[in-house]
């Protein structure tokens, strides 16, 4: 929490307010990442609360089994969702405070239950609309808590 602390916090907020309990995985790539945190199951997006401020120059790194903050081109556009890194994803580190080299914010690591994340990353995916790599069988967090 203190390499990432507003995307931690951040992150917490969505976790206690229930925001999270009946999301999907809806971007599933083997040999990259699984995503996931904004869109129900019936691809319907969430509602999020602002954008916060990118802490990937925290060195923490995209390893497998990181937590990162999900965003859009610009730098400082994360809400809600998150990926698991399914292996190490170098090119997604910090390297500059530039828009291309900026990199995703780690701020967690999965302590138990990566198998789980594996049987996840080789999951048959499709098309839905506009998004790609959505999983053919819905992949939904059920609930999601803090423990301490």
């Amino acid at each position: 929490a203190e390499k990432a602390p507003e995307t931690v916090k951040n992150f917490l907020q969505y976790v206690e307010s229930g925001f999270y309990n009946g999301t999907i995985f809806h971007r599933v790539i083997d040999g990259f990442m699984i995503q996931g945190g904004g869109f129900t199951k019936d691809m319907a997006q969430k509602k999020v609360q602002a954008p916060i401020k990118n802490e990937a120059f925290n060195g923490l790194k995209n390893t497998r089994g990181t937590l990162a903050m999900a965003r859009t081109g610009d730098v400082d556009s994360a809400t809600a969702q998150f990926f698991i890194n399914v292996k190490d994803n170098t090119f997604l580190d910090f390297k500059a405070k530039t828009p291309s080299e900026f990199g995703y914010a780690v701020f967690a690591k999965v302590v138990e239950g990566m198998d789980v994340i594996d049987a996840i990353k080789g999951v048959k995916t499709n098309t839905q609309g506009m998004h790609s790599d959505v999983p053919a069988e819905p992949i939904e967090i059920i609930k999601a808590t803090v423990v301490q």
